[in-house]
């Protein structure tokens, strides 16, 4: 089953404002192998599959480190097609000598953190069968246990890398929010996703579609973070796709009822959710 087209509510794209572009877009291109789709004084688009804007670079002057202590992302996740792909991206990761942050195997899927020059966070993911996963009473049981590297590793033997397979996407992104019941007012009775996971108090997983999550939330940088400023690298944006334009308008009206601030640009939505995070509801 694809859970990351139409019925269901998912991140095409991700926009972050970088420091250095040319240092950026090596990183993108070079390690985690992605296509360069266009290009711009202050700005290159990034591709898996050389047609769909996934990831969008841009250099702005005056741009500073990325802040610490703010709201905003956590991590994007890079979902590969098959598990023998990230098998043979862990063993491109250990041929580069690129460090990790981390990989852990959370029952549902397999997964790999790294961090881009600007300090994003990045998590390259394989998911288990769907009917794999467990469900109790409308919750996926996930959790975060060490990953079987030989295993993994073996599983990608015979496949070289030779940079983001086609049909990679943004599987899930996770977001540091001030206040995750608000958070959870926004994206569940707004937006229209539902609840799959709560991990403690702390942390929140949301769905369409029965996935086990296409966004994350969570408090870990302190209850009242406050938003990072304008000059920060990071995230500036991401793109969550609506089925129809049905279901735009009925996301419209619910915006409208909640009182959040909102633009129109052309197709897209422009919102900010209750933690400042920008995010655009878009229609294919």
């Amino acid at each position: 089953m694809n859970f990351h087209q139409k019925p269901n509510m998912f991140v095409e794209s991700i926009f972050l404002q970088v420091q250095d572009l040319n240092r950026s877009v090596s990183f993108y291109t070079n390690i985690l192998g992605f296509k360069v789709l266009k290009t711009s004084n202050d700005g290159v688009s990034l591709s898996a599959d050389g047609k769909t804007e996934m990831i969008i670079l841009q250099y702005n002057e005056g741009v500073r480190e990325r802040e610490a202590r703010k709201t905003g992302l956590y991590h994007f996740a890079l979902l590969l097609p098959e598990r023998r792909h990230l098998g043979a991206f862990l063993a491109h990761m250990i041929k580069a000598g690129f460090p990790l942050q981390g990989a852990s195997d959370h029952l549902v899927s397999e997964a790999i953190y790294i961090a881009d020059p600007d300090g994003n966070g990045i998590e390259v993911y394989a998911d288990r069968p769907a009917d794999a996963w467990v469900w109790e009473e409308g919750e996926v049981e996930m959790s975060s246990l060490p990953l079987n590297a030989e295993e993994l590793l073996s599983e990608g033997i015979g496949y070289e890398w030779s940079g983001m397979p086609e049909g990679t996407t943004i599987g899930h992104i996770h977001l540091h929010v001030s206040d995750l019941k608000e958070a959870e007012k926004f994206y569940c009775r707004t937006l229209g996703y539902e609840v799959v996971n709560r991990y403690g108090s702390q942390a929140l997983f949301l769905s369409t579609g029965g996935y086990h999550h296409h966004i994350g939330l969570n408090t870990w940088n302190g209850a009242g973070a406050p938003a990072p400023s304008g000059e920060s690298a990071g995230m500036k944006l991401f793109t969550i796709m609506l089925s129809d334009m049905d279901e735009r308008e009925k996301v419209l009206e619910r915006i409208r009822q909640s009182g959040a601030s909102f633009t129109l640009d052309s197709q897209r939505i422009l919102v900010h959710d209750p933690s400042g995070t920008q995010l655009a509801l878009s229609v294919k």
